[in-house]
């Protein structure tokens, strides 16, 4: 039985990730692929194109996720937490990550690839016109803004300097007033 048969077979005939019947075919799941079923998948043409091309990436598609990363094949669930990990800046596939458990071979076979993806965990905040913002910079306030528990209004026009990044690309942390503040990356303009 060649690969294609068995994972035909195993699939059911559709695509292990989106559950398609159109244009399927065998894709090998690197670092650890040998060509074998047990480190391939079936997939469609629309889930290989999109896992090999960033760019073409809709996050709405890898819904299916929610199904697929409880299959009981480890190679499936290698590329549903891939595929997860690349979209967890959309929320929700952060929780489907929280829920899914792997076992520690399986968890280090899908982490094996994503080492070149590191460059993609770099944080950036943009300011309202989309200029890229770094820490030290100093940015103008564009709104009156209430800040809540401080009982006071930061005011349009207020600079901020000697900004601090966060982990959220939206929030920029900064003094107003004398007080230390989050404010949000889209009320404001770098100065």
């Amino acid at each position: 039985m060649t690969t294609e048969q068995a994972l035909q077979e195993r699939s059911s005939s559709k695509c292990e990730l989106c559950a398609s019947t159109d244009k399927l075919s065998v894709y090998d799941v690197s670092p650890e692929s040998d060509g074998s079923a047990e480190k391939s998948i079936y997939i469609c043409d629309t889930c290989r194109g999109q896992i090999e091309d960033d760019s073409t990436i809709d996050a709405n598609h890898w819904r299916c996720l929610n199904d697929s990363m409880w299959n009981p094949e480890p190679v499936v669930q290698v590329m549903a937490w891939r595929m997860l990990n690349k979209l967890r800046g959309e929320g929700w596939p952060q929780d489907l990550l929280d829920m899914l458990y792997l076992e520690p071979e399986v968890q280090a076979w899908a982490e094996a690839e994503s080492t070149e993806e590191d460059d993609d965990d770099i944080v950036i905040t943009k300011d309202s016109n989309g200029t890229t913002l770094e820490a030290g910079d100093t940015v103008t306030l564009i709104k009156d803004l209430v800040v809540k528990g401080a009982g006071f209004t930061a005011k349009r026009g207020t600079v901020v300097k000697n900004i601090s990044l966060t982990d959220n690309p939206e929030h920029i942390e900064g003094r107003v007033n004398g007080t230390r503040i989050v404010l949000v990356s889209a009320f404001l303009k770098k100065a």
